[in-house]
């Protein structure tokens, strides 16, 4: 009787062992770097919080190239983490490949769908967040000149690009939008320098507001702007305290929701797959507003951009997504 009651007292033992050790979280981040100060800076946060929360560890990866993506991915599942979280569209086709070689590790992608039943797919809205950023920007301008500088040439940034076109014309119909893209590989989400260039381009054109979705390329935007004394717009993570009183706002676009919630759905048991949209009405995209740009938001921005995020709650106003059929109706 003892012995069968100790090796009971074993069994549960080893079986908190195991469910305990099925969480093991693990996140490969986009090229561009970890500190990117955006989109992947926004993903490590999620990841240092579920951190926080729980006490629990996670391994990560910088990947410099599109090979090292897949390497990382397959690496971590190999070796028993779970969940792997992939936060760029540019590990879609290794997350097939891995997800399927490993169907009972969960994983989560941001910014693309891998339709397997172990993975979690999450969207974002951008174009929604990207509308709003634009009506401060067209309200802000005193030249009715704006500017758009995207990283690499993809319909996901382009889907940017065209939600921040249709809020510059919500308020100033005739205004104009310079846009650019800095380049159509990986490397374009971490060229400053020529990000730098792109926005003196349109300065150097009129353009008195600059909007910047291109990862650390970005940093070279918001600086420029600074430097010559236009407003810029931030993108991904709140980035309006790079540059206090130059930034305009920033469109912060959740990304450490997906990583966190990813994190900790596993740990409850409580992970789905399938696809995560996530936009205005779910916070899942949003425009900044802090101490570092409260006094460039005047009183009318502020309420105009506020009725214009009920809106589009409520579907009063409809933002078109550039990637549903690869035009901008502006």
């Amino acid at each position: 009787m003892k012995k069968t009651f100790l090796s009971l007292i074993a069994l549960a033992a080893m079986s908190a062992t195991a469910l305990a050790a099925e969480v093991k979280p693990a996140l490969v981040y986009g090229t561009g770097g970890k500190f990117d100060k955006s989109f992947n800076e926004a993903a490590f946060a999620g990841a240092e919080q579920f951190k926080k929360e729980t006490g629990i560890e996670f391994r990560d990866f910088e990947p410099t190239n599109d090979t090292q993506g897949e390497q990382a991915i397959r690496n971590f599942a190999s070796r028993g983490f779970n969940p792997v979280v992939a936060v760029s569209f540019a590990w879609t086709s290794a997350m097939e490949k891995v997800a399927a070689e490993y169907p009972d590790t969960k994983f989560a992608i941001v910014d693309s769908v891998v339709d397997l039943p172990n993975v979690r797919s999450v969207l974002y809205k951008e174009e929604e967040g990207s509308y709003l950023v634009g009506l401060l920007a067209g309200m802000a301008s005193k030249t009715g000149k704006v500017g758009f500088i995207g990283g690499m040439d993809i319909p996901l940034i382009r889907k940017f690009g065209c939600g921040y076109v249709q809020g510059v014309k919500a308020a100033k119909a005739d205004a104009q939008v310079f846009q650019n893209m800095t380049g159509t590989t990986g490397a374009a989400w971490n060229d400053p320098v020529r990000g730098g260039e792109l926005t003196k381009n349109q300065i150097d054109q009129g353009a008195d507001v600059i909007y910047a979705a291109a990862g650390a390329t970005g940093l070279g935007v918001l600086q420029t702007a600074a430097d010559n004394k236009k407003l810029s717009i931030g993108v991904d993570s709140n980035q309006n305290h790079l540059h206090p009183g130059s930034v305009l706002t920033s469109m912060v676009k959740r990304v450490d929701l997906a990583v966190y919630n990813a994190f900790k759905d596993t740990k409850d048991d409580k992970f789905s797959a399938g696809i995560q949209a996530l936009g205005v009405k779910e916070d899942g995209v949003a425009y900044a507003l802090d101490d570092n740009n409260k006094s460039l938001i005047t009183p009318e921005m502020k309420t105009a951009v506020e009725k214009a995020k009920a809106e589009i709650i409520s579907g009063a106003v409809k933002v078109h997504d550039y990637m549903s059929d690869n035009s901008c109706p502006n």
